[in-house]
């Protein structure tokens, strides 16, 4: 191991062209995940109005996010729920 890479792998340093990589990687994955406001909106309230069918859910803690991930796009619902229907509907 040469000085250098002792350097960095101590200080946790990478090379500018390692960075740039990773800055392009992202900027990519950011543009491809992008969907308009609107589109995870409306996916929230079908999401809620199916699963309130089953369970009694917060909207006010419900959170829908979409991004990227190793060449997939990745959907995360994160529902609070507040109580599970046993009489179903």
């Amino acid at each position: 191991m040469n000085l250098r890479a002792l350097l960095k792998a101590l200080t946790g340093k990478q090379d500018s062209k390692e960075v740039a990589k990773e800055r392009l990687r992202l900027v990519l994955v950011h543009d491809r995940a992008s969907v308009a406001p609107e589109f995870l909106d409306k996916i929230k309230e079908e999401i809620v109005c199916v699963i309130s069918k089953y369970m009694e859910i917060d909207e006010a803690q419900t959170v829908i996010n979409m991004h990227h991930a190793e060449g997939t796009a990745i959907l995360e619902a994160n529902l609070a729920i507040k109580n599970i229907r046993r009489n179903l509907r």
